[in-house]
């Protein structure tokens, strides 16, 4: 996947990741990407993402594995900041497949 600059429409997935609190900090939600926990199926395209500063876009289908649970996800907002919870759900909604 090429690396693309967020815009308005994307956001990078560390940040999204920590707004939607898959992750207390953003160092925890950059390491649960370099572990290679997360993947982003975009356009059809699945990939394991590498790198925290890979953009996120509106659509986009995440798989999270943590802990042992797998947690698949469709993007529905990109936030603004990391709010409380009730905030934090109203970035994604689980996708049928959603385990856990």
């Amino acid at each position: 996947m090429a690396l693309t600059a967020p815009t308005a429409a994307s956001c990078r997935i560390d940040v999204w990741l920590w707004r939607a609190r898959f992750a207390k900090t953003r160092g925890g939600a950059a390491a649960l990407v370099e572990a290679g926990a997360v993947r982003l199926t975009h356009q059809g395209r699945q990939v394991r993402l590498d790198k925290p500063s890979r953009s996120v876009h509106l659509g986009d289908d995440l798989l999270i594995v943590q802990g042992g649970r797998l947690t698949e996800v469709r993007v529905q907002a990109l936030g603004e900041r990391r709010g409380p919870a009730s905030e934090a759900h109203a970035l994604y909604v689980a996708t049928s497949q959603a385990e856990g």
